[in-house]
């Protein structure tokens, strides 16, 4: 038998940075994201052998264990050995070998929540293998109890959420971990339209968004004012949101991320930087009327909304910083199992 999943990558659209501790302890966070066509894998091969081959496909790297209780956390395929050391830890599992075999549509660090799905997808590997019963809340929960308590990763809550639920989802972040995700009816015309005019662009730059992560959850700890009303207003970008796609105002999508985007860069050193202002400015004099950097910042995928058909002047623009424009369409799944 062989058991496969797949998880969603995900877009953020709004509040970005307030699913993050302790912002999200002591003020709640909000966010608005929605799941794309671009995906997590993960394969799972039961042998005989006794032996437990780890690979990721999309990154040429490869381990291999005699079977073992536990696998060392090294630095390398830290995040499948983290998913397999917690579930033999909590399920036990018998004596048997295998092979973990994972592909990510993006690269790691571009900003789309890559690592946390692929957590989410190697867990619904597992889970269907051993059949647990796992619910979407259990499933998220777990991904992000292994990714910030077992492998100590900096990073917010969303993403596991986001690659589980699937969809356009509202989520509310509050003390004790708790999380609550409202998906939204977004009617199916409004979101063709906010498809068809988002534009996502990949910088060909990456960054390590747990230094990032630190330095925003720093800056709330040291009680820096600055940086704090930045995370109010983006939650409150969030409300904005939701609320121009529930009611179709598309119109105000454009300057929506715009206000996100000058508060972003006050949350944290780094997030932004002269490339990525570049960027930015360029798209918007080729006709996009607001923008955000995707994920922690610092590098990766932006996103740039385009009324009417400005989008293809701008991915034309953009062309010469060496990035380039990926093809996307938003999904309504989350996580998927199977077996084979």
């Amino acid at each position: 038998m062989i058991y496969r999943s797949k998880a969603p990558l995900r877009i953020g659209l709004a509040g970005g940075g307030t699913d993050v501790s302790p912002y999200s302890d002591l003020f709640g966070g909000a966010i608005l994201n929605a799941t794309i066509s671009l995906y997590a894998n993960a394969t799972l091969e039961p042998n005989d052998e006794k032996k437990i081959v780890l690979e990721a496909l999309d990154r040429n790297e490869r381990e291999e264990f005699d079977w073992a209780k536990e696998l060392p956390i090294n630095g390398k395929l830290d995040l499948l050995k983290g998913v397999y050391n917690r579930i033999q830890k909590d399920y036990d599992l018998k004596e048997q070998g295998f092979r973990l075999s994972t592909f990510v549509d993006a690269p790691a660090g571009s900003g789309l929540g890559t690592s946390s799905t692929l957590v989410v997808a190697i867990l619904g590997a597992f889970t269907e293998m051993l059949r647990l019963p796992l619910g979407e809340y259990d499933m998220a929960h777990y991904a992000y109890d292994i990714e910030r308590n077992d492998l100590k990763l900096a990073g917010g809550k969303q993403d596991q959420y986001a690659a589980t639920f699937g969809g356009v989802n509202f989520m509310e972040f509050y003390a004790d971990d708790k999380v609550i995700v409202n998906p939204l009816r977004v009617k199916q015309q409004h979101l063709f339209e906010l498809e068809n005019n988002l534009v996502l662009y990949y910088t060909a730059t990456n960054r390590e968004s747990a230094e990032l992560i630190k330095k925003q959850s720093k800056n709330v700890t040291d009680k820096k004012e600055k940086s704090i009303e930045a995370m109010h207003q983006l939650k409150e970008q969030a409300q904005r949101m939701k609320e121009a796609l529930l009611m179709g105002k598309l119109n105000e999508v454009g300057d929506i991320l715009d206000y996100g985007f000058q508060q972003k860069r006050k949350m944290a050193d780094g997030i932004s930087n002269p490339l990525m202002e570049e960027i930015y400015e360029t798209a918007k004099k080729a006709g996009a009327t607001g923008g955000k950097i995707s994920g922690a910042g610092g590098g990766g995928f932006m996103i740039f909304y385009c009324p009417g058909n400005a989008k293809y002047t701008v991915m034309q623009r953009l062309e010469k910083f060496g990035g380039y424009s990926k093809n996307y369409q938003f999904v309504e799944h989350g996580l998927k199992t199977w077996t084979i």
